[in-house]
């Protein structure tokens, strides 16, 4: 329902948000790349580098014709991948006005471990949901998830412009956004069936979400206070 476009919150301990900006352009490109190619290529591509959770607890084994990287390695490969362009455009958007801010508490190098567990973290709670799944998990849900559970606990008043229904600009604080994403995300993992959504849902709360929510404590700078101090 909303679109965020910009939060009042100027960077003040780096100069420039150079991973977030990293990991938009990595997501774009791999999806351009991905949908380049011809449709069986791409399936391949999607199994051979995303998460498959039957593959990653050995109840299946994936045919060589699809081994691309070592099984435990798409944890991290399947964050830069997308099925579909809506939900890259809705992931990268959140991510470019949220996640400048999350990198700009703990600086740039924790700012890469912290996005990596918090993606690894959702990913392996969607698996450990269903085990038995054979379809191949992508996107940066994960990681941002992770994002949005630090920015809630950094700054759950700061003002975001956004859009409702892409046509009215209005200013709304932090939390009503942050819901508007678990919905996206709901939204976007309803058409894989209640397995898949059951198992989209609970990894990206119980992995994504609660671990950033958890970690951006220790991972900030020791000056950057929360909840808006």
């Amino acid at each position: 329902m909303f679109l965020p476009l910009k939060d009042r919150k100027p960077l003040k301990n780096i100069p420039f948000q150079v991973v977030t900006v990293s990991v938009i352009v990595a997501c774009i490109a791999v999806f351009l790349w991905q949908t380049s190619l011809p449709e069986h290529a791409g399936d391949v591509f999607i199994l051979g580098y995303g998460t498959i959770p039957a593959v990653l607890f050995d109840v299946k084994a994936l045919i060589p014709e699809l081994f691309r990287v070592p099984v435990k390695l798409t944890l991290i490969t399947s964050m830069f991948l997308h099925g579909r362009w809506w939900y890259l455009i809705g992931n990268m958007l959140y991510l470019w006005v949220f996640g400048d801010n999350v990198e700009d508490t703990m600086g740039s190098r924790r700012f890469v471990i912290f996005y990596l567990i918090t993606g690894i973290a959702a990913a392996l709670a969607h698996a450990a949901i269903n085990p038995q799944l054979t379809a191949a998990m992508v996107g940066a849900s994960g990681a941002i998830s992770g994002i949005m559970g630090a920015y809630l606990v950094l700054y759950p008043r700061v003002k975001v412009l956004a859009l409702i229904f892409n046509h009215i600009p209005l200013r709304l604080p932090a939390y009503v956004l942050l819901v508007d994403w678990v919905v996206f995300q709901l939204f976007s993992a309803s058409g894989g069936g209640s397995t898949t959504w059951w198992a989209h849902t609970g990894g990206f709360l119980t992995g994504g979400f609660l671990t950033g929510a958890v970690l951006v404590a220790p991972f900030r700078y020791k000056s950057v206070p929360l909840f808006d101090r």
